[in-house]
């Protein structure tokens, strides 16, 4: 594996550790090319704050500091610049116009909330309701179509404590799409650093009999998740368990600004 595109930044205030000690670990680990995607910031209304990312004021900082440490480190690693965007019709046009005022090199989508932060609920708390299943599914396919995003993050990360032919039926739709639209499916890294609920037995063996294209992603928020597949206690059982290989996880890069 020498390609990770999930690394985040101390901006979200929940993560830890500078750019350049992910990079360094990154460098440690035999990596060749490290995305950095922190959780992107949003247009919101002025009395709205998310303690989950950083503000829209953060944006030149973030790449300014992000296209010094790519110069610095070139003949070691490629460095990316991106962001992990929350996709939502109200808000996703005029994050877009703004992201694209400064280097951006891919984005990808992690669908927390449904139909966003402001109006909706997070995905990750459990819960049995069909329509909140649908209302997600709905979200995540909606973001996807745009094109614009490289790959679907922990597309399993909802909670759905429901029976398990309801959440096939609806959770199915998104592998479809992507196979439709060729995006790779993340199988997320962090879930084994502290028994997360995800990735979920589930949802992967029903998305490997469509075959989609998958990718790991450390979602790194400590410089030491920055780390080889085998190190990730319980991932390479699972990965064996859903016939899932990951081969150097370089995947095509979609670029957002067009």
């Amino acid at each position: 594996m020498i390609a990770n595109y999930h690394t985040h930044t101390i901006r979200c205030n929940h993560a830890k550790g500078t750019e350049r000690e992910y990079i360094e670990q990154a460098i440690k680990e035999g990596f060749k090319i490290l995305g950095f995607s922190d959780h992107v910031p949003q247009p919101y209304p002025e009395d709205f704050y998310s303690w989950i990312r950083m503000r829209m004021s953060e944006l030149p900082d973030y790449t300014e500091t992000l296209v010094k440490l790519r110069e610095e480190y070139k003949k070691d690693i490629q460095i990316l610049i991106g962001y992990e965007v929350e996709y939502s019709s109200r808000f996703f046009p005029d994050l877009i116009k703004e992201l694209r005022k400064y280097p951006l090199d891919y984005l990808i989508q992690g669908q927390h909330f449904a139909i966003n932060e402001v109006d909706g609920f997070y995905v990750g708390e459990a819960f049995d309701s069909e329509e909140k299943l649908i209302s997600y599914v709905d979200t995540t396919i909606e973001g996807m179509e745009t094109g614009l995003f490289t790959y679907l993050a922990h597309p399993d990360l909802p909670k759905y404590e429901g029976p398990d032919d309801i959440y096939c039926k609806h959770m199915r739709r998104i592998v479809e799409k992507a196979v439709e639209l060729k995006i790779p499916l993340e199988i997320n890294m962090y879930g084994f650093s502290d028994g997360r609920h995800y990735p979920c037995d589930r949802f992967f063996k029903m998305a490997k009999e469509l075959k989609p294209k998958f990718v790991l992603g450390c979602d790194a928020h400590i410089p030491e998740l920055i780390r080889q597949p085998e190190s990730a206690p319980g991932l390479s059982a699972f990965l064996a368990k859903h016939g899932i290989e990951y081969g150097d996880n370089v995947i095509e890069i979609r670029d957002p600004n067009v």
